[in-house]
């Protein structure tokens, strides 16, 4: 497919290459209805600047572009690390940047990664993301993107995830087997595939048991540490309190738990408690969180390894569509009744 040069960009606007190549470099001498009508057209024909001369040469900058929702997660510097290791040995770069769940700066994010030439993506998606028009442009042009953890429900594109339906099944069906029969669910956005799962295996363990799904039980949040105090809060000033707590996320479980105990809440005798991820900070708290195992690093490995595999044409992505890694309950004190 024909590289778009600035050229290209000039015809269509019919203006001069040399007013086209200020525009792009945010030059002072060009007034800023031009500039924005260059870069809008220049994202429309799918421009990229050209900043690896030399690497245009070859085709390839050895850059992947890495997209996470956030950094500071136990599970997301795993995944990385995962990725890194498969890369250096391969001899590709990473280049990562984070969305902060931000939909917008995601979006901006991608069209960085487009622009800076990267062979591949790898992205966990923002938790409000809806559809995939930015990543697009790489598919246009032939740029593989794989997603993983928080990937897209469908079949155009290859995610690596775990099942999150049945974990949150498991979860559920212990607290439920140590004599649970009113279990809160502390959920995250349901927009993404991880949290969406996760509900559902709550609600398949609560329809085993014959128990009713009550609505009021699940609390949807950003699953921090503040949401984690908040939904505490929330649980002292019920009037029918909750037996049982799974957090679909191990910060949010533990913070919650720390407000329970502070009120004088004992767990887990009056309500037992599970989270999700298996952080380091779940072995921290007393009594030590159960939670399911998550395999950050082994994530990152795999979905380095297959977008490395499909660049130096060792498997075609059209053969993968979504690859499950396992993941295990870990019953400790927080739960055990």
């Amino acid at each position: 497919m024909k590289e778009v040069t600035i050229y290209d960009i000039a015809k269509h606007l019919n203006i001069s290459a040399t007013t086209v190549s200020r525009g792009l470099k945010d030059h002072p001498s060009i007034n800023k209805k031009t500039k924005k009508k260059i870069v809008d057209i220049a994202k429309e024909l799918g421009y990229r600047s050209n900043t690896f001369a030399s690497s245009l040469r070859s085709k390839r900058t050895h850059t992947i572009g890495i997209i996470v929702p956030r950094l500071n997660s136990h599970f997301m510097s795993a995944a990385i690390a995962g990725m890194e290791n498969v890369a250096n040995e391969e001899g590709y770069h990473l280049l990562i940047s984070q969305s902060l769940e931000s939909t917008k700066k995601e979006i901006d994010n991608a069209h960085t990664m487009f622009t800076n030439r990267v062979d591949g993506l790898i992205a966990s998606l923002a938790s409000d993301t809806e559809n995939n028009a930015h990543f697009e442009a790489f598919v246009n042009k032939n740029v593989p993107v794989i997603f993983f953890d928080r990937v897209f429900d469908n079949d155009q594109s290859t995610g690596i995830v775990i099942d999150n339906l049945k974990a949150g099944y498991e979860v559920t069906k212990h607290l439920l087997q140590q004599g649970c029969k009113r279990i809160m669910h502390l959920a995250g956005n349901t927009r993404r595939n991880v949290y969406e799962e996760r509900l559902k295996g709550y609600k398949r363990a609560l329809k085993e048991y014959h128990i009713p799904f009550d609505e009021s039980l699940v609390q949807t949040s950003n699953l921090s540490e503040q949401a984690g105090t908040q939904a505490g809060e929330y649980i002292l000033n019920m009037q029918h309190r909750p037996d049982g707590i799974f957090a679909a996320n191990d910060i949010c479980a533990v913070f919650c738990m720390l407000t329970l105990l502070k009120a004088g809440i004992r767990v887990p005798q009056d309500i037992a408690i599970a989270g999700f991820n298996n952080d380091p900070i779940s072995q921290v708290v007393q009594p030590n969180l159960t939670t399911i195992s998550y395999p950050g690093y082994e994530m990152g490995k795999a979905a380095a390894s297959c977008l490395i595999d499909h660049l130096s044409g060792r498997s075609d992505m059209k053969t993968t569509n979504k690859i499950i890694l396992s993941s295990e309950l870990i019953i400790r004190g927080s739960s055990l009744k």
